[in-house]
């Protein structure tokens, strides 16, 4: 079954959003994935919010290629969220042509996340994007459980849950909890292997989520699972950070690769 495959920001990274695009068409890939908002201050990113010559040639390349951009990132709902302050990014991805924004839950306070992620659902609306929490270990919304009482009390329609295999893998996170997940709230799901376990360090965990993950089938997270409990049609990102492997093959050649690994699983 044909699907879409998306390259994520983390698998092209040096390269910038156009050289993306260009590298995505080259590769096979459908759409890519641009981070448009740092994950963390002084964090890398493309500021096609505000670079508008490179904007511009990030369009020109999608239209030149036939690519799409299929996500956007990152939103990081905290204690001190600002939604008026996130226009110019909507506006941006809907430029674009984005699906999907990718959010984060940082807030330890439940109600006031479940609250915050449900207007910044509503503000995403009108864009025609969904806003895919992603559970992370580290985060607030630890597992696929929390994310599911998450978005059943923020009750939008565009909401969604971002499964990562990554953090499947470390979390307590079952594919039974992956199959509970209501279709209508899935709208991606990203791709990479590593160790599996509930043990790591949080310096592990961010490390292995930033700079080195492996191609799925190299380490032993049960990808080929947590696909069977998700719909077969569901689009997949490709979020492979591998900056050894990079630096010793090139960006090219692990694209490449990162491709085959995922159309062997599928």
């Amino acid at each position: 079954m044909s699907r879409v495959i998306s390259l994520a920001y983390l698998t092209f990274i040096p390269y910038t959003a156009p050289q993306a695009v260009r590298l995505a068409r080259a590769c096979g890939y459908d759409a890519v994935g641009l981070r448009i908002l740092p994950a963390a201050p002084g964090g890398g990113m493309d500021d096609l919010i505000h670079d508008q010559a490179l904007l511009r040639e990030t369009k020109a390349a999608l239209a030149e290629t036939g690519v799409s951009v299929f996500d956007m990132e990152i939103i990081r709902i905290g204690a001190e969220f600002n939604l008026a302050s996130l226009t110019p990014f909507l506006e941006t991805g809907a430029e674009l042509g984005a699906k999907a924004v990718l959010v984060a839950g940082d807030d330890a306070d439940e109600s006031r996340l479940i609250a915050n992620y449900a207007a910044f659902c509503q503000a995403a609306l009108p864009y025609g994007m969904t806003a895919d929490l992603e559970f992370m270990p580290w985060t607030a919304v630890k597992n696929a459980r929390a994310a599911m009482r998450i978005l059943s009390a923020a009750q939008q329609p565009n909401a969604g849950i971002l499964v990562d295999a990554l953090h499947v893998g470390r979390s307590e996170t079952t594919n039974a909890d992956l199959a509970a997940i209501p279709r209508e709230w899935l709208h991606y799901c990203q791709v990479c292997d590593a160790e599996p376990g509930t043990h790591f360090s949080l310096e592990e965990l961010i490390y292995n989520a930033r700079v080195q993950r492996f191609l799925p089938g190299e380490k032993s997270i049960d990808i080929k699972g947590m696909l069977a409990a998700l719909p077969a049609d569901l689009p997949i990102s490709v979020e492979i950070p591998s900056e050894p492997v990079k630096a010793e093959i090139g960006v090219e050649a692990f694209a490449e690769a990162a491709m085959a690994a995922t159309k062997a699983l599928i």
